[in-house]
């Protein structure tokens, strides 16, 4: 379809759903319609499948659940067009509907900064009338941990801490790759993956001219693997999101624009409570790191040496054609991490872990200018608050293995005393703020 024509569209509809329960194949279809006609997707989830035959319980719990999957899902293929309706497939409860409604605005709000499209922060689904039909109590609080693992350093700090406490955690992805695959083997527990198919058509329109941008990819991700859960028999999803991820990149328009907000506190309460509205769930998802702060975690993470061969947190190391290159060693998410580690190891440890040593590179400077806050705002990258690397700064700085290398030697001249005097004051080695973490798993960090 020409991209004038998509342009034109004014609907985004959702014309059905399927699940197969002998292959776990599950179809979503979109649709964008307008006075050109309408541009139809089919997205593929793949489910692991039980050992046994889910009950009947399960597998109408597992149906509440994918509804919620079908709709959130969509955002990936509404944002081709961004027209300015949105019409739901089915009547939705009080939860269920502000969730979509923030997952269609507040979760696409880089989108529509990037693209000057201020009419999606103000978007209201159009929800169809009638009943919803209770939800029948699912009651999965004391079952085995389903732990979200993306191959990074916060994911395997709270596999280790459900380890740790006994709680026999599954590793769980979404389309694994090699690096993830990696830490799975390094965990040595059996690990159950999902499988996601874009539309093809999607990535042709995108092609040929398509609106494009960032998602809140972590809301799908979550409800994939709820429906995972409940399919297999597990109890709640546990996910390593720490507090930072609540924390804006900027305001434009009168409304927060955060990279990483379907990763916040706030989109966490929001799908718990569609979850337990909409699906019955008691103990649906919640993240275990959410009162820490990155730096905290750095810290703990030192603590682990097993992953120190397999683990990164670099997006973009994904896309390297060298399949042995975990680090591209030039995006703000290695600048940070390597930050924030570095206080916490040996300098040899750190290096051994990039393949490269960042702070001996003054190539890095204006980037690492960008997360101290000196220059710009805070990158839309999952980086933690300006205050945290101000604080990693300093304590590399009181450092003899540290201080001397041209980074820190250069960062340390460049942040200014009203950012030091914050940083003197800081709290991020104290856990605080909202969390939804639920009493048999309050204590897990705990050494």
């Amino acid at each position: 379809m020409p991209n004038e024509q998509l342009r034109r569209m004014d609907a985004f509809t959702f014309p059905s759903y399927s699940i197969d329960l002998a292959t776990g194949e599950a179809l979503f279809d979109y649709a964008l319609t307008g006075p050109d006609g309408e541009q139809r997707f089919t997205e593929v989830i793949t489910l692991p499948l039980p050992a046994e035959p889910p009950s009947d319980a399960t597998v109408a719990t597992l149906g509440r659940v994918l509804e919620l999957l079908h709709v959130v899902a969509g955002v990936s293929y509404y944002k081709a067009a961004a027209p300015r309706r949105l019409v739901l497939p089915a009547p939705l409860g009080p939860a269920a509907a502000e969730l979509v409604t923030a997952v269609y605005t507040r979760g696409l709000a880089e989108y529509a900064y990037r693209n000057q499209l201020p009419h999606v922060l103000e978007l209201a689904p159009e929800i169809p009338p009638g009943e919803v039909s209770p939800a029948r109590e699912y009651d999965n609080s004391g079952l085995r941990p389903l732990s979200a693992v993306g191959g990074g350093k916060d994911s395997i700090v709270s596999l280790e801490a459900l380890r740790h406490a006994g709680l026999d955690p599954v590793p769980f992805s979404v389309n694994p790759n090699h690096v993830i695959v990696s830490v799975n083997e390094a965990s040595g527990l059996p690990a159950l993956a999902a499988r996601r198919r874009i539309d093809p058509v999607l990535f042709d329109l995108n092609a040929a001219g398509a609106r494009n941008g960032h998602i809140p990819v972590t809301a799908i991700n979550s409800l994939i693997a709820v429906a995972t859960a409940v399919l297999n028999g597990l109890g709640p999803v546990v996910m390593s999101n720490e507090r930072s991820a609540s924390d804006p990149n900027l305001v434009w328009n009168g409304h927060e624009i955060n990279h990483q907000w379907s990763k916040g506190v706030e989109a966490e309460g929001l799908l718990r409570a569609a979850l337990a509205e909409h699906a019955g769930l008691t103990e649906p998802y919640f993240s275990l790191l959410r009162s820490l702060s990155e730096l905290h975690i750095a810290r703990l993470f030192a603590g682990i040496d097993r992953y120190d061969d397999v683990v990164t947190s670099c997006n973009a190391a994904f896309k390297l054609r060298d399949a042995s290159e975990r680090w591209c060693r030039d995006c703000p998410k290695c600048r940070f991490v390597f930050l924030a580690m570095a206080p916490f190891m040996p300098r040899e440890r750190v290096t051994h872990i990039f393949g490269g040593d960042l702070l001996a590179d003054e190539s890095q400077i204006a980037g690492y200018r960008e997360l101290l806050g000196v220059d710009g705002h805070k990158p839309f990258e999952c980086v933690g608050e300006v205050e945290e690397s101000v604080v990693a700064l300093g304590l590399l700085a009181e450092q003899d293995q540290w201080r001397e290398a041209p980074v820190v030697r250069a960062l340390v001249a460049a942040v200014p005393e009203d950012a030091w005097s914050t940083a003197s004051t800081s709290d991020v080695f104290t856990p605080t703020g909202p969390n939804h973490i639920p009493t048999p798993y309050a204590k897990t960090l705990t050494p």
